[in-house]
């Protein structure tokens, strides 16, 4: 995404500050299931199958979730307290220095 685009999704999240399921998040970013699927590289209807689902890995999630340019973070909220977990935010790095390194090696880094 842009710079541009990134901001105006990112201030629309901002405005749309309730609950919402994946496909509601990525309609309120005004991103398709098309573009979605080119991130991940994998097909339209996978994208569909992803948003319906109510059990999923945490990584698939964040892929997702980082698909659409945010990042997940796990929180635990109790009577009294919230607590961000930290344990999927190690994974998340140790995932990301991986697909770098796979990406500099097959030549496939557009950054």
């Amino acid at each position: 995404m842009s710079p541009n685009a990134r901001a105006k999704a990112d201030a629309e999240a901002r405005r749309l500050d309730e609950e919402m399921d994946l496909a509601e998040v990525r309609r309120a970013l005004k991103l398709s299931q098309e573009e979605i699927g080119q991130t991940l590289q994998i097909g339209q209807g996978s994208v569909a199958k992803i948003e319906k689902r109510t059990d999923m890995y945490v990584s698939t999630l964040r892929r997702f979730i980082q698909a659409m340019g945010g990042d997940l973070e796990i929180v635990a909220r109790f009577p009294n307290r919230t607590i961000k977990i930290t344990n999927f935010a190690e994974l998340s790095q140790k995932m990301r220095a991986t697909d770098t390194s796979q990406h500099l090696n097959t030549g496939l880094n557009e950054d």
